[in-house]
């Protein structure tokens, strides 16, 4: 089967309603009664049973372009050849079939250089809005001379039969780097389309460009240093990048070439619980026409969206371009990183808000990518569970780990970048009997970080994890530092500090070519 003909044939059907506005867009959806429209002018949809990514539903596709590059296993489970193209044909079959169906054609990435034509061909008009909010819209010459190379095929409606079709379930998102297409089915998460795009430039970029791609978000401050901040979702990339005193370049997926960091995406996929214009005021005024929510309440009377109501999941949503941020850079290309943060959200509640990382340090966090799965983001978890995510994103990572931390270390060391691990998760107890760390006491570490008001500052070294924590930081009580003296009870912070660290070590054995500097670099009590 010639697949690119097929998806050819397909977006030339009459039915293919092909790169609406975003007005008519929004028209599609009240008309087919997808969503509906807010009190802020946005669109809200529900995903039904799928409110988050459905990671047991996810295959890379085993051939000849796949086989030798692919670091196999739970993450990235391998489906054949012929068992895909069974499967794309009965969905594009089953796309032709409808009144309509929409397509969004852009890019992802930003710097020319290295971006990549993509084609969305949604079921849904409402997934085809969130699209055309996320990655980069073609300008009008642009849109004429279109050439896509690789297409995503949605067809949430379209249930798999795992018995006939090789699936676990009626879910499936595939990934054919041969074929140069993602097939998705049997979950509206509108949020699967985002994630097959960055895990198709986790592959790309590095075997195919020598670019390094990184789940972070970044921005850039007044004198053009530029920051960089990992984690996972519920982290605070998102909330964290967006600094009214420096300009956003994006907030969750980046590259860093030999001339800089450019953002893969054109608009921003944030987190709504207890969402507050007090507390994150560009993201709050950010949901407004052409953006969509996803999961979120909505009041029947006034249509004001309730972002303090999770009843139908912790992981609601908004998606918007990122020009409705106010404070942003155009286009989002900076240079090199000056300081880096990794962010953990640490249910143990032990690891100290704000530390200073050595290289060595850097590369055993960077591969250990510890925090917490927060409710909502994957099916099935109910409540934060500790775990750990190689290069904090490897639910998106086709290749081995080591072969994107190995890149990092290098532009660590040529760029002489400042490396920060900041935990945005509990103080004063674990989960259930701690609190979250206040926002604004995170915001001021982060801020002395990034203007080099803690390069010089005093420090004391973490007995059980070996890490440095400034005494001092302004804005932030001397006590809040040390995780310890938040606790009532030292003994048992003592016990859940090795019990994480204990869990560190045992999660680092997988890494058996790593240097043994790095390896030095894990916590200091060993079990």
């Amino acid at each position: 089967m010639n697949t690119q003909t097929a998806v050819s044939q397909l977006t030339d059907h009459k039915q293919n309603q092909d790169n609406l506005s975003i007005a008519s867009l929004v028209e599609r959806i009240l008309a087919r009664d997808e969503g509906i429209i807010t009190s802020t002018g946005a669109v809200s949809a529900t995903t039904g049973n799928y409110t988050g990514r459905s990671p047991k539903d996810k295959f890379i596709v085993n051939d000849e372009e796949s086989s030798d590059k692919v670091e196999w296993g739970s993450v990235n489970q391998p489906i054949d050849d012929d068992t895909f193209l069974n499967l794309f044909q009965k969905v594009t079959d089953y796309l032709g079939e409808q009144e309509e169906f929409f397509t969004f054609n852009g890019f992802a990435g930003a710097d020319e250089k290295y971006r990549l034509p993509i084609q969305v061909v949604t079921q849904f008009a409402w997934h085809n809005l969130f699209a055309n909010q996320l990655f980069i819209r073609p300008t009008k010459e642009e849109l004429d001379n279109h050439n896509p190379q690789f297409t995503v095929v949605s067809a949430p409606k379209f249930k798999a039969d795992p018995a006939v079709d090789g699936t676990n379930s009626e879910a499936f998102v595939i990934i054919s780097f041969k074929h140069k297409i993602v097939l998705i089915g049997g979950t509206e998460y509108a949020g699967e389309i985002k994630k097959s795009i960055f895990s198709v430039m986790n592959y790309l970029l590095p075997t195919k460009q020598d670019v390094l791609p990184m789940h972070c978000s970044a921005n850039v401050g007044p004198e053009g240093d530029v920051a960089l901040f990992f984690g996972l979702s519920g982290t605070g990339k998102t909330t964290l990048s967006a600094d009214p005193n420096r300009r956003l370049i994006g907030d969750d997926e980046h590259a860093w070439s030999q001339h800089g960091i450019f953002n893969i995406e054109g608009g921003c996929y944030a987190k709504c619980v207890n969402l507050s214009e007090e507390k994150e005021p560009q993201i709050y005024n950010a949901i407004r026409f052409g953006a969509v929510l996803e999961n979120v309440v909505v009041n029947d009377d006034t249509r004001m969206p309730d972002y303090d109501d999770t009843s139908l999941t912790e992981n609601t949503r908004a998606a918007y371009a990122i020009d409705h941020i106010d404070n942003i850079i155009t286009p989002s290309i900076a240079g090199h990183p000056n300081t880096i943060i990794f962010l953990t959200a640490d249910a143990f509640g032990v690891l100290p808000p704000i530390s200073k990382l050595t290289k060595e340090q850097a590369m055993y966090h960077f591969l250990s990518g510890y925090t917490s799965k927060l409710a909502g983001t994957e099916r099935g978890i109910t409540e934060p569970e500790a775990t750990f995510s190689a290069c904090f994103g490897s639910p998106f990572l086709p290749l081995p780990a080591a072969e994107y931390a190995k890149m990092l270390g290098e532009k660590i060391d040529e760029h002489d970048a400042q490396v920060f691990l900041v935990n945005t998760g509990w103080t004063g107890g674990p989960y259930g009997v701690g609190s979250r760390m206040k926002l604004g006491y995170t915001r001021a570490m982060v801020q002395a970080a990034l203007e080099g008001e803690l390069a010089s500052v005093e420090t004391l070294q973490d007995e059980f994890f070996g890490l440095s924590i400034p005494k001092h930081c302004p804005g932030v009580p001397s006590d809040v530092l040390n995780p310890k003296k938040t606790w009532d009870d030292p003994s048992a912070y003592d016990e859940k500090a090795k019990d994480l660290a204990s869990k560190f070590h045992d999660n680092f054995k997988k890494f058996n070519h790593v240097t043994e500097d790095i390896v030095k670099a894990g916590p200091v009590f060993r079990g």
